[in-house]
């Protein structure tokens, strides 16, 4: 089977509050379902690696902040494409902290979801937290990013610890102009009509927000 089919499936783009002690931290995902109701129990996957997955093994709780289609892909770089082990990943991003200790994302986004976890399941690579939802948000607004969204129209690339990473492999065109990738979440810049070179100083990768200097010349 091609691997690729399974990018028809839907998904939706999710930041996954969590906390290390008094540490604050936030991740994002594209794999959160609910399962059923009363209780409203939803399943959470997060790679064994990321140091969300972590926190949430350790404390039990974690919160969800439903991405809208107005949230800039800036926030989702500083979440996506970091580790909150050694970086301070909510620094740049409107938060709140919630009585428990865990941040909400407030950058355009939907509504949210304070969840304790009931139990796991681990994959070679994944573990999947099934999780009850014990508060949240009176009411939803805006319209919810899809993960196509994210793809189309942001042009956003999946991190390789996400469960729906695919190698991607340019194509004739693209190889069309010299190319520069962006050493923070690994958008490539490669226009045959606009050098690297040329762009402003003040330019930012379009996807996480880092600076023109945090680019480097793709081999």
């Amino acid at each position: 089977m091609n691997d690729v089919i399974l990018n028809s499936l839907s998904y939706g783009m999710y930041a996954i509050g969590v906390k290390d002690g008094e540490k604050k931290s936030a991740c994002i995902a594209n794999t959160v379902i609910q399962v059923a109701n009363t209780p409203n129990i939803i399943a959470v996957s997060l790679n064994h690696d990321n140091y969300s997955c972590r926190c949430i093994q350790r404390n039990g709780l974690f919160t969800v902040s439903v991405l809208s289609e107005d949230t800039s892909g800036a926030v989702i770089g500083a979440l996506g494409f970091s580790s909150g082990r050694d970086t301070d990943k909510l620094k740049n991003v409107r938060h709140r902290v919630l009585a428990e200790g865990i941040p909400v994302i407030k950058e355009n986004t939907c509504c949210w979801f304070l969840c304790r976890v009931l139990t796991s399941s681990e994959t070679a690579t994944h573990t999947v937290f099934l999780a009850e939802v014990i508060a949240g948000s009176e009411k939803a607004v805006g319209k919810p990013m899809t993960y196509e969204y994210y793809h189309r129209v942001i042009k956003g690339r999946a991190p390789k610890n996400a469960p729906t990473y695919r190698e991607e492999k340019q194509t004739a065109q693209e190889q069309g102009g010299e190319s520069w990738i962006c050493t923070v979440c690994g958008y490539v810049y490669s226009d045959p009509f606009v050098p690297f070179e040329e762009l402003p100083d003040d330019w930012v990768c379009p996807i996480c927000g880092a600076p023109k200097s945090a680019f480097k010349r793709q081999q």
